[in-house]
């Protein structure tokens, strides 16, 4: 499944990228249409029911298309995974879809971890280093955790850089213990 949800989701990259239309605004319609499917048992039902006519489910899609603005390629895209049956895929299509762009347009995704609410100015510090560090452009999500003591620790992808206090009087006491 994830196989296929990856094809999907590289496909609308490769057009919304073509077609030189905003990622942003892309993501954020993919993901209103997304939360409509979660918000309306109706709109799932008629989406995946086999008894309702393609031409009746693109119209409930055109009248959805048309109150958020869609770009035409998420409308067509949309129009697609409902003809081929696979809306019910749509959360994984716009997760990989999120991956997938950010990829293509050099964002790295980063989980910053710290004792308290930093800055504005702490965070764009932060950030510019760590865009130096990967050398790509940081899309930062930032999260309190009263465990650390003090420092952060900062998540980009699979790699956990540990600045924090409990990270660093840990790496102190396996110095301790090994001399």
């Amino acid at each position: 499944m994830a196989a296929i949800a990856s094809r999907y989701a590289r496909a609308l990259v490769d057009v919304i990228l073509e077609q030189q239309i905003d990622g942003d605004v892309a993501r954020q319609q993919l993901q209103a249409i997304a939360d409509a499917l979660h918000e309306s048992i109706e709109l799932r039902r008629v989406w995946e029911s086999p008894s309702v006519q393609p031409d009746q489910k693109r119209a409930v899609l055109d009248g959805i298309a048309r109150q958020i603005g869609a770009v035409k390629p998420i409308r067509n895209f949309m129009a697609v995974l409902i003809d081929h049956r696979r809306i019910a895929m749509l959360d994984d299509i716009a997760r990989q879809f999120g991956t997938e762009l950010d990829a293509q347009l050099g964002f790295a995704e980063v989980e910053v971890s710290s004792a308290r609410a930093l800055s504005a100015e702490e965070q764009r510090e932060l950030e510019r280093h760590v865009g130096r560090m990967t050398g790509k452009k940081v899309r930062a999500r930032y999260v309190s955790d009263p465990a650390l003591l003090g420092g952060v620790t900062v998540r980009v992808g699979s790699t956990i850089y540990d600045g924090s206090v409990r990270g660093q009087l840990e790496k102190m006491r396996q110095g301790l213990s090994l001399a």
